[in-house]
């Protein structure tokens, strides 16, 4: 009874100590293009390993900000295809990997020069409770052109960042939703 009070039902927690048994790896890498500042729209290449085993999952994109959604490969899964703004998932066995490429529009011009680019939410969730996920976003974009200017959430232990000109590095492991917001401001 005690575990089931133990449940994070969705506040993020950053975890300093990584949990004994493997947790799911999600990995993002994100490319803003000059053209991604008319249109919006970024490059998007992600893999996902430690996938829960279970018998169907899905990996879900916001209706209207996915195109060109595409399984690149698999292992350990009986079958991963698109289907809409997801893609569809059967008989996930422990070790599995899927990695997946895509357009997303997750960059948005705030106004006067400035421009951002939200990801997320990003969570593990089973029924009711949030469980230990990590991911890592590593995001290239014009140094020429855009300049970095702020990036949340803050470092913070189970947060790691570092950013050079040109390409940000996120690494997180938490419990919840995580969001995260990079601002930019145009050269």
């Amino acid at each position: 009874m005690e575990s089931a009070y133990n449940v994070n039902e969705g506040v993020l927690r950053f975890l300093d100590a990584v949990p004994a048994k493997a947790v799911h790896h999600h990995q993002n890498r994100i490319r803003i293009e000059e053209g991604s500042l008319v249109s919006g729209w970024v490059e998007l290449q992600q893999c996902h390993t430690h996938l829960d085993p279970v018998p169907r999952a899905q990996i879900t994109f916001r209706e209207g900000f996915v195109r060109d959604l595409k399984v690149a490969s698999s292992t350990h899964i009986q079958q991963a295809w698109v289907e809409g703004a997801s893609i569809q998932l059967v008989n996930v066995e422990s070790g599995a990997r899927l990695c997946l490429s895509a357009h997303t529009r997750a960059l948005r011009n705030t106004g006067n020069g400035y421009y951002s680019l939200t990801n997320g939410p990003y969570m593990r969730k089973f029924l009711d409770g949030y469980y230990p996920m990590r991911v890592t976003l590593e995001i290239d974009y014009p140094p020429q052109t855009l300049q970095l200017i702020d990036i949340a959430p803050p470092a913070q232990p189970g947060l790691k960042l570092d950013a050079t000109r040109g390409v940000i590095r996120l690494d997180a492991l938490f419990e919840g939703e995580l969001r995260s917001l990079i601002q930019f401001e145009k050269r």
